[in-house]
């Protein structure tokens, strides 16, 4: 006869482990009875409805889709945000609609066509798709009329790249609080004004006029030929609060992975740096929101003080 001897730990041990350890009496009775109650409740649980791969994705009522629909918006001369064109397409039409796009100023993406199809929850696509712009923009020029307007010295944020529609949302609400008359953003290279940076501005991007350029650098040199003073924000510069903010001014605000490009930064009049109290930890720079957070309140500040 064989014979199992088990330690009384093992007996009274927790029930997590009742897979692997054999149990006799009442302890392994207990445990037992515990774990059919438990799965017991579990099935007298709701479950959370699955959500099908196939169910088609909430269209977006800036989503303008079709061939003909596509073209004329492209044509109208009204922002376009995004071209997507599905792969697969003919070379030609293909081309067609880039060239269209590259002249509306447009980016275009590439996309499986099953992608277009949950977009536009329809098959009638035709392989392309366009996002019309949620704000109208405005131009530089009307940005300084804006500024001349209320009798104020400009004072204008430039986007240089931004890529994330999350740090251009908080961009523009800083910008809005902290004074400033009017936001610069490239039309290709960075985030365009989508409904996610609408919502990461908490609004302000419905109330901050924004100008999209085909060219930073050479709106750079169009500001300071109209004598306004252009820095840049970047970690080899001067400490923020050395430097003289005040009078007509624009930031520049670089990428989230490169910063300001070398030729804008060469274009710029100053560069500012954010000291940090914590070097050498890893974390050598701070997220571009948070940076255009702090200068921007300083150059507000700077701006109120010189008035008071």
């Amino acid at each position: 006869m064989l014979y199992f001897t088990l330690d009384h730990h093992k007996q009274t041990e927790s029930c997590a482990g009742a897979g692997t350890v054999l149990r006799f009496g009442r302890a392994a009775h207990a445990c037992i009875q515990r774990k059919e109650n438990n799965s017991m409740e579990e099935k007298n649980q709701p479950r959370r409805p699955r959500c099908s791969p196939e169910e088609p994705q909430q269209k977006s009522e800036s989503l303008v889709y079709g061939k003909n629909p596509v073209t004329e918006l492209l044509k109208s001369g009204s922002g376009v945000d995004t071209v997507l064109i599905a792969e697969g397409m003919a070379p030609a039409v293909a081309a067609y609609y880039t060239a269209l796009a590259k002249e509306a100023g447009a980016t275009v993406k590439r996309v499986h066509p099953n992608k277009l199809r949950l977009m536009t929850g329809t098959e009638s696509h035709q392989g392309v798709a366009a996002f019309a712009s949620e704000i109208e923009y405005v131009t530089v020029d009307d940005l300084m009329a804006a500024a001349k307007a209320k009798g104020e010295a400009p004072f204008l944020v430039l986007s240089d790249g931004i890529e994330d529609p999350h740090n251009l949302g908080a961009v523009m609400r800083s910008a809005l609080l902290c004074g400033a008359h009017g936001i610069v953003i490239p039309k290709r290279g960075g985030a365009s004004v989508t409904p996610t940076v609408i919502k990461s501005s908490a609004g302000a991007a419905e109330r901050l006029p924004v100008a999209r350029v085909a060219n930073i650098g050479e709106t750079i040199r169009r500001l300071k030929e109209q004598g306004v003073f252009v820095y840049c924000a970047d970690m080899d510069g001067v400490s923020l609060r050395k430097n003289n903010l005040t009078g007509p001014i624009a930031l520049v605000l670089g990428s989230e992975g490169s910063g300001v490009s070398q030729l804008v930064k060469k274009l710029c009049d100053g560069v500012v740096r954010l000291d940090m109290a914590a070097p050498g930890t890893g974390v050598d720079s701070y997220n571009v929101s948070v940076a255009a957070g702090i200068i921007l309140y300083e150059i507000q500040s700077q701006r109120g003080a010189q008035q008071g």
